[in-house]
């Protein structure tokens, strides 16, 4: 039997994984000019760490985990997002102690989930989050919020927007959620049975319900801001005037939940505009001040963060026919004829490579024409023809190969050529 991948994976073959290797290079310099530094986490984590962290009444925990036992008996689960760990990480390593607040992290990594599989969407995906953890402030909010909107605008994503909404704190939260209760309890039959589960447990996520988004109830359900305080109004409003000034569109949407429950206040997800993009949603997070307090951390510490998956990144990048400007050349390529010359061709290589150049040769010592032909299929910027007589003289043959243009250079001189001509160095 021929063995395949897990369903729900995928193979990312070379021409595939440049764009990746662009794109995240292209996030860890965002970040950097963010001020934001990496952090890397363990791909699995206690089951307890997100039971607690993410909430035991979500979709993740209740359906999504892959859980097992190790060999210690200890109940494993490979992470399904990148927030619980990273709290942990900060706690543990009590990085609250650190001189600079607060502390300014982001993470690229494999995330896994057991779900559906559909374009877009796979049970190992790849994330890309950040998180602000430490002092709280509307200007952090709007930070975040911009940073993950500007990177879609930076990649040349335009058909974009910002959906946002005010989760209130725990006290307004409770409030509303026994608001709903008696707003979707008589006619709760009517739902899925997700919905139905979730009635006592959680009634904020049937409004994130995908099976009934278009039931009358949900529609008329209360409003969330109508049950925020002062203070929480206050703080939102604060938000927004800061998005306002950093010239992110947004729009406030009711019934913006969010998925996880540790979410409190600021609540958003980017949304791309395109019919031919089937998952909507890009990237999606918020604040969450009480998750550092849940898992034993101080309390007076907040946070908030985003993830953005790459796949659905990629898929934007193609429903919007954006072409990565990935560059597909060598720098040099060997063209080496004899036996002598194919063995100095190896060394040149070598010796090239370890100067910083782009290098390949013939391992087969084909004929010249067909070794240039080879130079021609790497779109090589340069090739270097050395054969007996240059061996003879101590020289190559540097062509340039858009031009055509050829000199003879001393073999002590080929790395000071190169510099100068691919790099600019005299």
């Amino acid at each position: 039997m021929v063995i395949t991948m897990p369903r729900g994976t995928q193979d990312i073959l070379p021409e595939e994984s440049k764009k990746w290797q662009y794109i995240e290079n292209k996030l860890r310099e965002i970040s950097n000019n963010f001020c934001y530094e990496e952090i890397r986490t363990p791909m699995f984590e206690s089951t307890e760490l997100f039971s607690r962290g993410v909430g035991d009444t979500t979709d993740i925990v209740q359906k999504e985990m892959y859980t097992f036992l190790d060999k210690g008996n200890r109940s494993i689960t490979l992470r399904p997002e990148g927030t619980a760990g990273t709290v942990r990480s900060y706690i543990e390593n009590k990085l609250f102690a650190k001189t600079i607040q607060p502390q300014k992290l982001y993470y690229v990594g494999p995330m896994f989930r057991y779900e559906r599989k559909q374009k877009g969407r796979y049970r190992q995906f790849v994330q890309y989050g950040v998180e602000v953890i430490g002092d709280e402030s509307p200007k952090i909010d709007a930070e975040v919020i911009s940073l993950a909107y500007n990177i879609y605008k930076m990649f040349g994503i335009e058909n974009i927007k910002v959906s946002i909404n005010s989760l209130g704190n725990p006290e307004e939260r409770q409030a509303y959620n026994e608001a709903l209760i008696k707003h979707f309890e008589p006619r709760i039959h009517e739902f899925d049975e997700d919905c139905n589960n979730r009635l006592y447990k959680n009634p904020m996520r049937i409004l994130d319900c995908k099976v009934d988004a278009d039931h009358e109830l949900v529609k008329t359900a209360p409003k969330l801001l109508e049950y925020l305080g002062e203070e929480s109004k206050q703080y939102f409003a604060e938000v927004l005037k800061h998005l306002d000034n950093l010239g992110v569109k947004y729009e406030v949407d009711h019934n913006l939940v969010r998925g996880l429950d540790y979410y409190t206040h600021t609540a958003f997800e980017i949304m791309i505009d395109n019919p031919n993009v089937e998952l909507k949603t890009l990237c999606g997070g918020g604040r969450y001040n009480g998750l550092i307090k849940l898992l034993e951390g101080p309390e007076d510490k907040k946070g908030i963060g985003f993830a953005l998956s790459i796949e659905r990144l990629l898929l934007a990048l193609e429903s919007e026919n954006i072409e990565l400007p990935i560059e597909e050349t060598i720098d040099v390529f060997i063209v080496s004829m004899g036996e002598k010359a194919g063995t100095y061709g190896v060394k040149l290589t070598n010796d090239l490579r370890l100067a910083g150049f782009k290098v390949q040769n013939d391992y087969f010592d084909k004929k010249m024409k067909t070794q240039m032909k080879i130079a021609d299929r790497y779109n090589a910027k340069f090739s270097i023809i050395v054969g007996e007589s240059e061996l003879e003289t101590a020289e190559v043959i540097i062509k340039n190969m858009e031009n055509f243009e050829q000199e003879n250079i001393k073999q002590e001189n080929i790395i000071s050529y190169l510099e100068m001509k691919l790099r600019g160095e005299q």
